[in-house]
């Protein structure tokens, strides 16, 4: 590994620690080396806040002059919540810029690069893209379609079963599994259900991590608003509930909501829910990726939909057979394998006892 890698590398482990808790904005980090010294880092910590690039010039000062800026995604050319970082990085004095990701963005992609040489700085690029691409896959999904990075996630045992034929699932993967699974909750802007899943399970759908977390939108999609307000989403205020229900319902069913203020009822214009109509609308509120942990049915909805980007499946060493034992996905599937698509393995780990396994979704 060369030394622009070792300094990049340095950059991209500083932004994984922010994963999912910059939404809508991406996880960027940036280091800044002169005379083969880090004199200054930053990362970008929350959407609205200073972004990587300025806390690390900050922090060099006066020694940012003549020195090298290594940055994970490439600086912004345009003012926003905060002022374009390409000119931060000119006004600093910066001789060499280093990035690993150009950005997404294809009205602004290459301006940043373009507002540096312009002003005589070397830049270098694609520098560990790879790896640096992988930080933000939900936001550069979510920037070129306006829809959220969906992720489907699911516990199973060898033979593919969710639960019994009775309907029992708790608990068929192990402790460490799961806490692998409020690691993804606390990386995700939203998360889903559908309201069978609610009235089964009554769940809370929080992070529970050591030291804390993030907690997600929580989202239900409930045609009828059969949502019971003893509901642990309605009760509990730590985190925002949205409920998605089709068009007739009414305003004596919408009245006992009214108190909670942090439970928004959300009517689509049809009778039935759509797939499509709920990504719509959570990529206009800004929800950058959405993580499924509902039932069988709701997952067949958006795998017909064409809609899961990625699948998270944790495997147990168990079998529990029958016939009516659920799957992970069941309703009414995919008929002909010419419309199935086509997903990669990623990667594969042992947690505790089991299986995880991570496949997204082939592009073109």
């Amino acid at each position: 590994m060369d030394h622009d890698q070792n300094y990049m590398r340095m950059a991209i482990e500083m932004a994984k620690a922010t994963v999912g808790q910059t939404s809508p904005n991406p996880s960027v980090a940036a280091v800044v080396v002169r005379d083969n010294q880090v004199v200054g880092m930053g990362i970008h910590v929350k959407a609205g806040e200073p972004h990587a690039e300025v806390h690390a010039l900050k922090m060099a000062g006066e020694k940012a002059d003549g020195a090298d800026i290594y940055v994970t995604l490439e600086p912004c050319s345009h003012y926003g919540q905060t002022p374009p970082c390409a000119q931060a990085v000119i006004d600093a004095g910066i001789k060499r810029t280093i990035i690993a990701s150009h950005d997404p963005n294809p009205k602004v992609s290459g301006r940043g690069v373009r507002m540096m040489k312009t002003a005589g700085i070397e830049v270098k690029t694609a520098v560990l893209k790879e790896e640096a691409d992988e930080l933000n896959r939900s936001f550069f999904h979510f920037i070129q379609t306006q829809h959220p990075y969906v992720r489907l996630k699911s516990a199973i045992s060898m033979d593919g079963k969710i639960a019994t034929s009775t309907g029992e699932s708790q608990w068929i993967t192990g402790e460490e599994a799961r806490l692998d699974g409020h690691r993804y909750r606390h990386q995700s802007a939203a998360i889903l259900v559908g309201i069978n899943t609610v009235m089964m399970d009554n769940p809370k759908l929080t992070t529970r991590l050591e030291g804390g977390g993030k907690h997600p939108v929580r989202i239900v999609l409930d045609t009828k608003l059969r949502i019971p307000i003893s509901s642990q989403l309605v009760q509990d205020t730590t985190a925002l509930t949205w409920i998605f229900t089709g068009s007739d319902i009414t305003e004596e069913q919408l009245a006992p909501f009214e108190e909670f203020s942090h439970v928004e009822i959300i009517k689509l214009e049809k009778r039935q829910i759509e797939v499509d109509a709920v990504l719509r609308y959570l990529g206009e509120r800004k929800i950058t990726s959405l993580l499924i942990e509902g039932g069988a049915t709701i997952a067949d909805a958006f795998v017909r939909a064409g809609c899961v980007n990625e699948v998270v499946t944790y495997m147990a060493p168990k079998l529990i057979g029958g016939k009516e034992a659920l799957t992970s996905v069941a309703g009414k599937g995919i008929s002909s394998l010419k419309n199935v698509e086509d997903f990669q393995f990623v990667s594969t780990e042992r947690i505790g006892e089991d299986l995880k396994i991570v496949s997204i979704k082939k592009e073109g």
